[in-house]
């Protein structure tokens, strides 16, 4: 029955690794982003790819995981991001899962395909035997069609695994950064096996999808430790802006609660201070969390991320015209961010006064001009186009922000009347049109599912 219960766990987790990222909560923040594309840079280059071209995507789920799905994509997740102690450990982990996009790993590969024909063909027998009134005999078939095609899956999966550890180290060498943030990451996933009771054995290599933690740890170390990387100190400027964006996730995650716990208030330090700002933020004590924001910038007057939280507690607590200044601020710092500029449009809208309609309008522009998939900043430019008369265009921003949100039936009656009221031919028009098109492909895709 053990072995049972492992196979169809790895197979439930199999079915949502599967799902689309998009079916999964991202998490969009500037400083975080920031901080995830500077840490992977070297390491993409190391890889031989684009910094441009591979996206480090914030998965707001709690567990230790991070992962590829096709594509230049890595997904982390925030409970990777509380996991790790260092920049270097999150490094490691982005080195790995580079291994797998230069590898071409894809969990829908040859591997999978097959073990999932297996699966799939297990499953129906066990059905038949059940309703015969055979449980027994159903049970039966279920584990041995299942460790059949665990056998062919999970050998592919381990290969993957093996050459992504490899290719990860080579990138970590060729970065210059240190292995030593991959090996306490692996020591971690270890811990977490002794925790939770789990004996490696025979069977458990069997079905597991990754190499052992205790024998990954063991090559591992015999790479990394003759690299001349091994002892090269880690980059402070960028642990102290890890340890800052992990406070700030705490913070904004976690229960209030929890992160003063972890963060008491005897804490004067900045990553501590950050912490509590955003977590009495939550529970609306405003002032105790301006208190804490306020001292930050004392500290550091110039830092964009201390800047936007003030204007965002400000905005958030119905005091949109002391938030203007540090948002206006700290937009200016970060070359108009578009997330944090967002924020400043909003923020001019909610003032309620006209004359500084000119301006969010020039911010969001700028915005969606940067970053499309911005949903925010669509419905906030939606709102200025309402309020100044053009509807077409208030309509062309609710169609992009509608698409994005996958509410494909309102985008499509949106881009239809934008099309119907924008000047042929133009930008605009076109477009409204191609998000109509989108919209009507996705419609018919799911009623073709149904």
């Amino acid at each position: 029955m053990r072995l049972l219960t492992r196979i169809l766990a790895v197979f439930a987790a199999l079915s949502l690794v599967a799902q689309p990222a998009a079916a999964q909560s991202i998490l969009r923040d500037a400083e975080t982003e920031a901080l995830l594309d500077d840490m992977a840079a070297p390491l993409i280059s190391a890889a031989g790819l684009e910094p441009g071209n591979v996206e480090i995507v914030l998965v707001g789920d709690q567990s230790l995981n991070a992962f590829v799905a096709g594509g230049q994509a890595i997904y982390i997740h925030t409970g990777l991001i509380d996991a790790a102690d260092s920049a270097e450990e999150v490094q490691g982990v982005i080195a790995h899962e580079l291994g797998h996009i230069t590898g071409g790993h894809v969990i829908n590969s040859a591997g999978a395909s097959e073990a999932t024909g297996i699966s799939l063909l297990s499953l129906v027998l066990a059905a038949a035997a059940a309703a015969a009134g055979s449980g027994d005999a159903a049970m039966g078939v279920l584990m041995a069609g299942q460790r059949a095609a665990l056998g062919k899956y999970l050998s592919f999966s381990r290969m993957q695994e093996s050459a992504a550890d490899a290719a990860g180290a080579e990138y970590l060498s060729k970065a210059g950064i240190s292995g030593r943030g991959s090996l306490a990451f692996f020591k971690k996933l270890q811990n977490l096996e002794f925790r939770y009771g789990y004996n490696p054995s025979d069977d458990d290599a069997f079905v597991s999808t990754h190499p052992l933690s205790g024998d990954r740890l063991a090559r591992l170390t015999e790479t990394y430790q003759v690299d001349p990387a091994w002892t090269r100190p880690p980059d402070a400027a960028l642990e102290k802006r890890f340890q800052l964006a992990k406070a700030k996730l705490a913070g904004y995650i976690q229960e209030p609660a929890k992160t003063l716990r972890d963060y008491p208030e005897s804490d004067t330090g900045i990553a501590a201070r950050y912490a509590r700002a955003y977590a009495f933020h939550k529970d609306a004590l405003v002032d105790k969390s301006l208190a804490e924001t306020r001292a930050l910038i004392a500290a550091e007057p110039d830092n964009p991320y201390f800047l936007e939280l003030e204007g965002q507690v400000l905005l958030e607590s119905g005091r949109p015209a002391e938030a203007l200044a540090p948002l206006r601020k700290a937009t200016a710092l970060t070359g108009n961010a578009p997330l944090i500029a967002a924020v400043f449009g909003h923020a001019l809208i909610a003032t309620e006064d006209t004359a500084n309609h000119a301006e969010a309008e020039t911010v969001l522009r700028a915005a969606v001009a940067r970053d499309r998939f911005n949903p925010f900043a669509w419905y906030q430019l939606g709102v200025i186009y309402a309020a100044q008369g053009d509807m077409p265009r208030a309509r062309l921003a609710s169609a992009e922000q509608q698409a994005m949100s996958r509410r494909y039936g309102e985008a499509l009656r949106s881009a239809q009347a934008a099309v119907a009221g924008l000047p042929k031919g133009s930008p605009d028009w076109l477009r409204a049109q191609d998000i109509e098109l989108q919209a009507r492909a996705e419609l018919e895709r799911q009623s073709k599912r149904r």
